[in-house]
């Protein structure tokens, strides 16, 4: 597994340069993930650092439950619900999936930099603990995502949850599993959400665009590690015959999608995969906010949570979501 941004002057197609903060962390960080075999997928877990009660409860400020449902097959699904302290309901959700390359990450993952975003607005989170690729390759992660959906319309009031309000959040392979999850929702007038918001997803598992290509090599989760994650992901599937739900690129129809939040970095794998999508959203009629961050890496605002440009990332989608929530 390849940890450290090479330089740039290494012979390889130039590529947008990466903001200053962005880049040096780049270059000093050694947590940064760029070529990943399947091999390091083990090592890659075992490094992995859970947030504490009291970091994704932000010192109490949340009241956490755990709970559980069940996939359409009946594998158990387990669900980290954040509903605000003190504060009656229904709430609006926000059904987070989390980032990880279809192969790591948990539940908790970003839960304290998200708690932050919800408080602010009101809402609870329903962060969904789905089962990781290799050992479980698709459709079992999204029956999961689809399964916690489905609990939200089911139960969720049982806890003070507005299934009439949910937006449907992805980070990185969890904003690929989000966009799956309400195409399927669509097809099969299943969930409804109000929105979606996909923060630099994995959409395409082709993973042959000029951003993938350029990028290859340098930044953070370059297109070798993408075609690992998609690898274990997909399995024994027909390359030929992949659903949408599991590449959502895949999509011939982008029509009937609720309102939807896209973004990306402008020096990172995914770029031209995101900015298409949002395209054809447009082309098919609806509703999409893109923000393409220049200079950003894949997961920039991970990298640098201080800097300008990270601060105005978060700035960006408070402002969508508060929009959002106060039709």
């Amino acid at each position: 597994m390849e940890q450290r941004s090479p330089s740039e002057s290494d012979t390889r197609p130039a590529h947008p340069p990466f903001d200053p903060d962005v880049r040096r962390a780049l270059t000093e960080r050694d947590d940064v993930v760029i070529g990943l075999a399947a091999d390091d997928i083990l090592a890659l877990r075992a490094g992995a650092v859970m947030p504490s009660r009291e970091e994704y409860t932000l010192g109490g400020r949340f009241d956490d439950h755990e709970v559980e449902t069940a996939s359409a097959e009946g594998s158990p699904v387990r669900l980290v619900v954040l509903t605000p302290r003190g504060v009656p309901g229904p709430h609006p959700v926000l059904l987070h999936v989390h980032g990880g390359g279809m192969v790591v990450g948990s539940a908790y993952d970003v839960l304290p930099d998200l708690g932050l975003l919800a408080l602010d607005l009101g809402c609870a989170i329903v962060s969904v603990e789905y089962r990781l690729a290799p050992e479980h390759p698709y459709p079992a992660a999204l029956d999961d995502v689809y399964a916690g959906w489905e609990w939200i319309a089911r139960n969720g009031s049982e806890l003070g949850l507005d299934a009439a309000r949910v937006v449907v959040h992805g980070v990185s392979a969890g904003g690929g599993l989000a966009a799956g999850a309400v195409l399927a929702a669509r097809d099969r007038g299943g969930p409804s959400a109000i929105g979606q918001m996909l923060v630099y997803p994995m959409l395409d598992h082709r993973n042959d665009s000029a951003s993938a290509r350029q990028l290859e090599g340098v930044g953070a989760w370059d297109r070798r590690a993408n075609a690992t994650g998609w690898a274990a992901y997909l399995g024994g599937l027909d390359r030929a015959a992949v659903p949408a739900y599991a590449s959502p690129a895949l999509a011939d129809d982008l029509s009937g999608l609720p309102s939807t939040f896209l973004e990306v970095g402008s020096a990172e794998t995914f770029r031209d995969e995101d900015v298409d999508y949002a395209r054809r959203i447009w082309a098919a009629g609806g509703e999409a906010e893109l923000h393409v961050w220049p200079g950003g890496a894949h997961a920039f605002d991970a990298l640098v949570p201080d800097a300008p440009l990270s601060r105005d990332a978060r700035d960006a989608r408070l402002r969508w979501l508060r929009r959002l929530l106060a039709r």
